[in-house]
């Protein structure tokens, strides 16, 4: 099994080199490779360019309305991803479709990589959400897996929901006009944040789902204590990847020390 990490825009918030070192610890059967910017990796500069259009109709204008391919776009979207993928921005508070995404990377993969013994994680800051046709709007993830997967640092921050509590206060601050910076001081620990010296590690269990995506098919567990638990609520997060006695459950162990 070969292991690719991916770079998209992270930045200083994510130390990749040290989720590739834990992977060689956990897998040590596997070739684990760092190959940076996804754009820079395979892509000239001009061909990226080319890239912005399929990136930018990936982009979701309401929660509450599916995108369709074909969608017209603006002159400056298309501009902004190109500044994106050239790093000269980074994406803030712009949602995309997780799923339309991931087929825009996965051209980029070249052909006879796009194999489950292949796993290509690509970490980004982009912000993801999937369609849900039952309520018929779009809500947020941490993560899609397939080929290529990829995992969202402000997902991890956004999409769990917080505390309970967090959210009755929140309104009450709001309709006050009170700082909300001393809102997340209230609740500082309870959720994973920007800039959060926790991430890194946070990430080490999503890089984990990732691999096991490409092993069994199947990226999570049931366990709530084990790394793989798909994690609903900052909670459930923290318990499962920092929390927890134990970083696998017996079964996922098992098959651990087979890969």
């Amino acid at each position: 099994m070969k292991v690719f990490l991916y770079d998209e825009g992270v930045g200083e918030e994510l130390n990749i080199e040290e989720i590739a070192r834990y992977l060689r610890q956990k897998l040590g059967k596997a070739e684990i490779e760092l190959r940076g910017n996804l754009f820079s990796f395979n892509l000239s500069r001009g061909r990226a360019e080319d890239y912005a259009g399929k990136i930018a109709s990936s982009k979701i204008p309401e929660v509450g309305r599916e995108i369709v391919a074909g969608q017209e776009l603006l002159y400056g979207e298309i501009e902004y991803e190109k500044r994106r993928i050239s790093g000269k921005t980074r994406a803030f508070g712009i949602l995309y479709d997780g799923f339309h995404l991931q087929r825009v990377f996965r051209q980029m993969i070249p052909g006879e990589e796009l194999r489950l013994d292949f796993a290509h994680i690509i970490f980004t800051n982009r912000l993801l959400a999937t369609w849900d046709d039952s309520n018929k709007k779009y809500h947020l993830r941490t993560s899609i897996y397939g080929i290529p997967s990829l995992v969202s640092t402000t997902g991890l921050v956004e999409a769990p929901a917080k505390p309970r509590d967090y959210y009755l206060i929140k309104q009450q601050y709001e309709s006050l006009g009170k700082d909300l910076t001393e809102l997340k001081d209230r609740f500082k620990g309870s959720f994973i944040d920007y800039e959060d010296k926790r991430l890194t590690e946070v990430a080490k269990g999503y890089a984990m789902q990732a691999v096991f995506y490409s092993l069994t098919g199947n990226p999570f567990c049931q366990d709530k204590g084990c790394r793989l638990y798909n994690a609903h609520w900052q909670e459930e997060l923290i318990f499962a990847q920092l929390e927890s006695d134990y970083e696998f459950c017996p079964r996922h162990s098992r098959l651990l020390e087979k890969a």
